[in-house]
């Protein structure tokens, strides 16, 4: 256990915190590829669609993606960083839309629509992942923190770059369907995420509001896995969902709980496309 000069203590070694990390790094890096196929095959099944047709195979797929969406849930379960109700649900960082439970429809308004807004949504998901990282490492350098162990800090820029991969490969799928990639955080809770984060003094608080951020991450790609109507797109969330749920696992051990495994992950904290504003 490693306590900071100012009395915020690490519940975890250091040397813990980095094994921990170091998994989720090589876990990472062997979803890489399969990611990026399915995100390949993702945009390849969105242009045949548009041109009237589709892959011969996407029935099949689908309903092979579909049945592996319990077995997905149930690792996601394995990674599952509590009820919900805990104190990162309630830390006001991130608020799940009130239509998480409702598929993307075509004839939704804005410039993504079908499984392009779950795919936008995704996107600017990563984004906020990646912003909220960035702010509590450029906190971290100012001494608004308070001491931050260096092991601390190898996990966030380490879960801020898988965030970076992730959301490249989701704004592929968007510029290869002709639509703009998404840089910012068009997203209607995007406001209340900064300021929780900027009032943050010190690295718990920080881990909290992270960690409510990784498990709507997480959920959210769980939801999708059922909701999206592409054999790709199901496959790109399938393979990214158990990466977020490791980012949730982690920043659990940081705030001094255990992981409790559930039967299923829920999506109660899942964010709806209705939280986009574009």
């Amino acid at each position: 256990m490693t306590t900071t000069e100012d009395g915020w203590e690490l519940p975890i070694s250091e040397a813990e915190l980095g094994r921990l990390t170091r998994d989720m790094h090589e876990a990472h890096q062997e979803t890489l590829p399969a990611m990026r196929a399915s995100a390949v095959d993702l945009t390849e099944e969105i242009r045949a669609r548009r041109a009237g047709g589709g892959p011969r195979d996407a029935g099949r797929r689908h309903f092979l993606l579909g049945a592996g969406g319990a077995a997905l849930a149930l690792t996601l379960a394995a990674c599952s960083s509590g009820k919900s109700g805990d104190p990162a649900s309630s830390s006001g960082a991130s608020t799940p839309a009130s239509g998480a439970s409702t598929p993307a429809s075509g004839s939704a308004s804005g410039r993504y629509t079908g499984d392009l807004k779950v795919v936008a949504l995704a996107t600017a998901l990563e984004n906020q992942a990646v912003g909220a990282y960035q702010t509590a490492l450029d906190a971290a350098k100012a001494g608004r923190l308070g001491t931050v162990p260096p092991a601390v800090a190898n996990f966030i820029t380490t879960a801020m770059a898988q965030h970076v991969d992730h959301a490249k490969a989701w704004n592929a799928v968007l510029t290869g369907a002709g639509k703009p990639a998404i840089t910012n955080v068009p997203l209607s809770n995007q406001a209340a995420t900064e300021q929780a984060l900027n009032a943050a003094t010190d690295v718990g608080t920080v881990a909290r509001l992270a960690l409510s951020l990784e498990d709507q991450a997480a959920q959210t790609y769980l939801f999708a896995t059922y909701n999206v109507t592409s054999p790709g797109g199901i496959a790109t969330a399938a393979t990214i969902a158990p990466v977020e749920a490791m980012h949730a696992a982690i920043l659990t051990y940081v705030l001094g709980q255990y992981p409790v495994p559930a039967d299923f992950l829920p999506v109660d904290k899942a964010a709806g496309p209705t939280l986009l504003t574009v």
